[in-house]
């Protein structure tokens, strides 16, 4: 309950700033988060870690994956200013803190798992989570250039967040680091699993290489040729949307409708 309490009293707070556009007590914000996130942690943990093995299962799945990205959003809001990315992130680790609480899945937790097996899963979420943080970015960088396209009378977001520029270069710093995680994950668990193209590991593997493929041509067209503006936004969506029919539609399909862990 009292994170609960604390994740709505600072997206109020921020949001009221917001509707005021005015800034917000930065700094006490950051440090209520962080306290709300180090007890939504010690509520997660004894969910994740049990004593037979690691209990990997849709919710708990989710529960950590909605932790982490609000995790990485405070890392990145100590150096960049990132103030929708808070506002939109409390939402998230609130909705997977409820999730972890109130469902659960009949699931076997994983035990004797190797190193490269374990660091594939973690890897596997970070990267999740950084490319839910640029996809999330990608469309708050289209909602704000169609605001200053179209001068909008009501320009909320041009006034509150970053310059433009800003924005994308804070969009491909994301893209970067979660390219590099995917693609170290994807390589440990090529070496890790015995049969990566299993039937229940297919689909989950086509769709996560072909989500990799579009964010490496996406920062290869950066690089060589200055892709920017709505191409990105359209390749980090659907690279975006790929990783997620991979990973989260493979979950519901076998946990929830065929029954395998």
């Amino acid at each position: 309950m009292t994170v609960l309490l604390l994740y709505v009293g600072v997206f109020w707070h921020l949001l009221l700033y917001l509707w005021k556009k005015q800034p917000p007590r930065y700094h006490l914000s950051l440090t209520l988060l962080v306290i709300a996130a180090t007890l939504h942690a010690y509520i997660l943990i004894p969910n994740l870690i049990t004593p037979v093995g690691i209990d990997f299962n849709l919710f708990n799945i989710l529960s950590l994956t909605c932790w982490l990205m609000l995790t990485l959003t405070l890392v990145f809001s100590t150096y960049r200013p990132v103030l929708a990315l808070n506002i939109l992130a409390i939402p998230v680790a609130t909705f997977g803190l409820v999730v972890g609480a109130l469902w659960r899945v009949p699931y076997q937790p994983l035990s004797q798992m190797g190193d490269g097996l374990e660091w594939h899963i973690v890897l596997s979420l970070a990267a999740y989570c950084v490319l839910f943080m640029a996809a999330i970015q990608a469309v708050l960088l289209h909602v704000q250039n169609r605001e200053l396209k179209h001068k909008s009378v009501n320009r909320i977001w041009v006034s509150i967040l970053p310059p433009l520029q800003t924005m994308e270069s804070l969009l491909f710093d994301l893209l970067l680091l979660g390219f590099v995680l995917l693609t170290v994950a994807l390589f440990l668990g090529f070496i890790s699993v015995e049969n990566l193209l299993a039937q229940h590991l297919v689909h989950k593997t086509f769709f996560s290489i072909l989500s990799w493929l579009m964010f490496g041509i996406l920062l290869f067209g950066r690089w060589r040729m200055g892709w920017r503006g709505q191409r990105a936004i359209k390749f980090t969506l659907l690279g975006f949307g790929l990783l997620l029919i991979g990973f989260v539609g493979s979950k519901i399909v076998l946990e929830l409708l065929l029954g395998i862990a």
